[in-house]
């Protein structure tokens, strides 16, 4: 029979991580172990992390509704663990109706149930990253003062870097066109790549000549220009001279008629997956089906989860064909993340080194 327990940690960043909804300190998971009682020295692993300011399930009593899952689960007295992120999704759906919209929690138990039925050794799908394959990812530049920012843009480019994203719409927006102009000046014999996120920060009265000021420093992308529900954001998306990537807006959005609905109404040219807030592993492999059948690009990024998130995500993104950089480049945001076999190599990609072993003890 199968058995579940709950571990939370509190991880601490290694600087000040400053977004447009504050300053974040630390921030805290919750890991699901999953094991068959025969034998609980080999245990599948599942981080819960839903993210604070985004995560609509995270409320005041959002552990004790966690803890009240824990115990349904083992209450079902789940015989054997399925092979599969279908017959997981099944399972989830026909036994744990109450957490089905939970992304943060669905995610976790995906996880964890198939690294358990892989053998327990964080394997969630054994594919090329898991042999080494790197994943193009992109440096993430945190907001901050420009000379700080500017620090961070040279060390990634420094690093190997060739896609950096940078936050937009939480400084004075001149600031924000004069770091654009410097990397473009400075680096203009090399090929970088410029993604920008504005988590919704633009206004509609400013937004077009927003983007058409953007747009002179060749940008790749611009994440959820307007607020997530904006009834202009169609608009934008047919006359931006930047391609649209939807973010915030595709939260909530469990069914696969609702992710259809979206995409043909707003029509961006890019969707951006967290599978901790959009519905899990299988409910983001059903975005990317409804993005692909429509023309729209996509890539999946980190919602800030551990190395053990992180992981999973990045072997879920190798099952598919990897065309555009991931938003994956998080493991070293914190200093007590987990040490593991995840590394950054020089020429900017995410890979797997299986001569570092997992250390887990602390939540083992």
């Amino acid at each position: 029979m199968l058995k579940a327990t709950l571990h939370k940690k509190v991880f601490h960043f290694a600087f000040e991580a400053r977004t447009s909804r504050g300053v974040m300190k630390d921030r805290t998971s919750w890991f699901i172990r999953i094991f068959d009682e025969t034998d609980p020295s080999k245990f599948g692993l599942g981080e819960c992390a839903p993210l604070a300011g985004l995560s609509p399930e995270l409320t005041d009593d959002f552990e004790t509704r966690l803890n009240g899952f824990i115990d349904s689960f083992n209450d079902a007295k789940i015989q054997a663990v399925t092979s599969t992120l279908a017959g997981v999704h099944d399972l989830i759906q026909s036994k744990f109706s109450s957490v089905k919209d939970v992304s943060s929690i669905v995610f976790a138990l995906e996880t964890a149930l198939i690294d358990l039925f892989n053998g327990g050794d964080r394997t969630i799908f054994d594919n090329s990253f898991k042999t080494g394959k790197g994943i193009p990812i992109n440096g993430l530049i945190w907001m901050g003062g420009m000379d700080f920012m500017l620090q961070q843009i040279e060390i990634k480019i420094r690093d190997g870097f060739r896609c950096i994203k940078l936050k937009v719409g939480g400084l004075d927006f001149e600031k924000e066109c004069d770091v654009l102009q410097y990397v473009r000046r400075k680096y203009f014999r090399e090929t970088i790549t410029i993604r920008l996120d504005a988590n919704g920060a633009f206004k509609i009265d400013d937004v077009l000549y927003k983007l058409n000021e953007l747009a002179k420093f060749n940008v790749h992308s611009i994440e959820q220009p307007l607020k997530k529900g904006s009834e202009f954001l169609p608009e934008i998306c047919a006359k931006s001279p930047i391609p649209v990537a939807l973010d915030e807006e595709l939260l909530g959005i469990n069914d696969q008629a609702g992710r259809r609905a979206l995409l043909d109404r707003v029509k961006p040219q890019f969707i951006i997956l967290k599978p901790g807030l959009h519905g899990g592993l299988y409910g983001s492999g059903e975005w990317i089906s409804a993005a692909t059948a429509k023309g729209i690009g996509w890539w999946v990024t980190s919602a800030l989860e551990s190395n053990v998130g992180l992981n999973a995500l990045a072997q879920f993104v190798s099952q598919y064909p990897v065309a555009i950089p991931q938003g994956l480049g998080t493991g070293a945001i914190y200093d007590d993340n987990f040490e593991g076999p995840l590394e950054v190599t020089r020429n900017g990609e995410l890979t797997l080194n299986s001569r570092f072993p997992w250390q887990l003890e602390k939540i083992s």
